[in-house]
């Protein structure tokens, strides 16, 4: 119906139909219209429905206002009977209805009345429970307030009251752990009543106070007469003091901290007591120790015992004992003495031990032990006092004493000691003393140690220029002795400065590089006049090889340390071999090595008489053939009997031998390019014969 309306209302509008003409189709029928009926505001309505459906079929079938509205009146009158059937149908319904609605309007009137209540009363309590929550917080900061008062105020009770215990243990209580507990405690309450400024306005103080201060003194008292009778104990002969300082003095420590704090004139006495009874106990340990060493001090030089002193002169190998005459090797050779070095962290020697066992030791080994005992016994006093009294002043006081004793021994040694070897082990055991202190982080004996070492290195170069000046001023001619062999001046040298330099190669400081050298062209001089004194210049060159070999040998044993002394004696004894080896072989084939070396080079051909003929060579020739070997012999048993040392021997041997066959080598060159020379080629003697000589005497050598 409603596509039906819309197709006709486009019908409508198609033959002109639009709202204008409804509008003047309903002025005609004004007085139709009745006279209750408004038509305020019709214009409106009708510009508001002319886009309704239902009015656009309506204007667009053509039908007219009147009859649509009678079938509508008629519509709804039908509705209407309708309606007020049903109505009567349900009436018992609607009855029931109403009567629950107003069971619900007056349930809900009863409702409101009550919810007005609990608005006013939950508003009531709204305010009340803002006063409440007023009246928590200030509650809250008073109780928050109240608690700071009461723990302050239970401090400050607890701080300045004195219980009964603590009264009975400082006065009637035995020193010991509690004993310390107590004085802390004490102390804080001291500390407590001077300090605090609150305090001195408290009216209990006037109540406490004394108290505190008779507690005070009787502690300080009690605290003297107990440690003092400590100190006592260790005056005892025969107690170890390092045990009693660690197991009962540190147990005590805290007495020494009360006294610094409460009774600094008490505190004083007990410093002083302690630093005067260690200073005693340990100087006389040291003192005791000292003499007990003495006895076992083996003498190893005296002023006379010099490189370059005679050993005729002092006559001390008949007046010696057979045990000195064996320590007179250690003047000048190191030995076994060096290793003191390598048992430089031993304990120290226990004298009645070894003169029980009659033992006997260099000074050095006396004085390694005596720095140990120092240094082991101060470094156990220095950490005590540290510990104990906080004080490091309180160590040097109190080892004032022992060190006096020990420089006043070392002083009256030092310039009776002559023994150069000995001064340089001393500087090397200070030196790994030294390193042992930093070790262990204890620098008490710093300045000690370094003091010792001043007065050492003076002392040793006094000691080696006393040397220096035995090889400058040596008497040469109660020196010299006819003998090729090494000369015992040479050996004591070469040992001496072998042992100096592996005692200072690993130092590497340079402070022996110029006395050395010195030492070097002193002794070098000295050799070179012992030399001259031999009437033969083969003598001559056989002595300076002997005793450069036995220099050169002996440095060498020193290890890679021989240094500078050791290159420069092999460049000399090169030069000497070489000159020997002339000489030797001069001594037997003289006229070949003229010969050879004024003749052989010569060429053929050369103008005037210089040329080489058969007849000066053929001699040559014949004399070498008819020799050579018993020749060789000779040069052989030369050697042996000339040099001390067998493989030197060998080696100038095998250079002899060498320089031979080069010159026989030569001169067979030349027979070669005279003219006739091959004539004498019979006489030659083979190259192949010698070399297997040269071998044979290489090997049984």
């Amino acid at each position: 119906m409603e596509a039906s309306s819309a197709v006709e209302m486009q019908d409508g509008q198609k033959q002109g139909f639009d709202l204008g003409l409804f509008i003047g189709d309903l002025s005609l029928d004004e007085d139709t219209i009745s006279d209750d009926e408004s038509l305020d505001g019709l214009q409106a309505e009708l510009e508001e429905c002319k886009n309704d459906e239902e009015i656009e079929n309506i204007l667009a079938k053509g039908t007219k206002l009147r009859e649509y509205t009678k079938g509508v009146e008629n519509n709804l009158r039908q509705v209407e009977l309708d309606s007020i059937q049903d109505y009567i149908k349900e009436s018992e319904n609607l009855v029931l209805l109403h009567e629950q609605i107003r069971d619900c309007d007056n349930i809900l009137s009863q409702m409101e009345t009550l919810l007005g209540g609990f608005q006013a009363e939950i508003g009531s309590i709204s305010s009340e429970i803002k006063v409440l929550q007023e009246k928590s917080l200030d509650m809250g900061l008073k109780l928050k307030n109240r608690k700071v008062t009461e723990s302050k105020l239970s401090k400050f009770v607890e701080d300045i009251i004195i219980p009964p215990r603590m009264i009975d243990i400082i006065v009637d209580g035995e020193v010991n752990e509690e004993y310390m507990k107590t004085l802390e405690a004490l102390s804080k309450k001291i500390k407590f009543l001077d300090a605090d400024s609150t305090v001195k306005t408290a009216r209990a103080l006037k109540d406490v106070q004394p108290e505190a201060e008779r507690l005070r003194q009787k502690a300080v008292s009690k605290i003297f007469e107990f440690i003092i009778q400590k100190f006592y104990a260790l005056r005892k002969p025969k107690t170890n003091i390092q045990i009693l300082q660690q197991s009962v003095l540190l147990k005590y420590k805290y007495a020494i901290t009360f006294l610094k704090e409460h009774g600094k004139e008490i505190y004083t006495e007990v410093r002083a007591a302690y630093v005067d009874t260690m200073n005693k106990v340990l100087s006389a340990h040291f003192r005791a120790y000292i003499q007990a060493l003495e006895k076992l001090q083996l003498d190893i030089a005296t002023s006379t015992d010099l490189i370059g002193v005679e050993t005729r002169s002092t006559g001390l190998l008949f007046s010696r004992g057979k045990e000195t005459i064996k320590s007179r090797s250690s003047v000048f050779a190191l030995g076994e003495r060096i290793n003191i070095l390598k048992e430089i962290d031993q304990p120290a020697l226990i004298p009645h031990i070894a003169e029980a066992n009659s033992q006997k030791y260099p000074y050095e080994v006396l004085f390694r032990s005596l720095q140990k005992l120092l240094m082991d016994t101060a470094t156990s006093e220095y950490l005590f006092c540290d510990d104990f009294f906080g004080e490091e002043s309180v160590f040097h006081e109190i080892f004032s004493g022992p060190i006096q004793v020990i420089d006043e021994h070392f002083n009256m040694v030092l310039p009776n000691c002559y023994d150069a070897i000995g001064l340089m082990l001393m500087i090397r055991v200070i030196h790994q003393h030294q390193l042992i202190m930093f070790r262990r982080r204890v620098p008490c004996l710093d300045s000690y140690l370094d003091k010792v070492n001043m007065s050492l290195w003076p002392r040793f170069k006094m000691v080696f220029d006393m040397h220096l000046s035995s090889l400058r001023n040596a008497n040469v001619r109660s020196l010299w002795e006819d003998d090729v062999h090494p000369h015992y001046v040479m050996r004591r040298y070469a040992e001496f400065t072998a042992s100096l330099v592996h005692l200072n190669g690993e130092q590497g400081d340079g402070q022996l590089d110029l006395p050395l050298e010195r030492l070097r062209m002193a002794v070098e001089d000295l050799l070179g006049k012992l030399a001259k004194l031999f009437s033969k210049p083969k003598s001559q060159t056989i002595f300076l090889i002997n005793n450069y070999d036995m220099i050169i040998t002996i440095l060498k044993e020193a290890g890679t340390e021989g240094g500078k002394a050791q290159l420069h004696f092999e460049e000399i004894l090169k030069s000497n071999i070489a000159i020997y080896v002339e000489e030797l072989l001069l001594e037997h084939f003289s006229d070949l090595i003229r010969f050879v070396k004024t003749r052989a080079s010569e060429e053929p051909g050369s103008a005037g008489d210089k040329q080489p003929t058969v007849q000066e060579v053929e001699p040559l020739i014949k004399d070498f053939g008819s020799r050579w070997k018993a020749a060789i012999e000779l040069m052989h048993k030369d050697v042996i009997t000339s040099f001390s040392n067998f493989l030197c021997g060998m080696e100038i041997l095998k250079a002899t031998l060498t320089q031979l066959l080069l010159y026989y080598t030569r001169l067979s060159d030349c027979v070669k390019r005279i003219n006739g020379g091959s004539a004498l080629n019979k006489d030659l003697v083979s190259i192949s014969s010698i070399l297997y000589e040269i071998k044979k005497f290489s090997r049984t050598f």
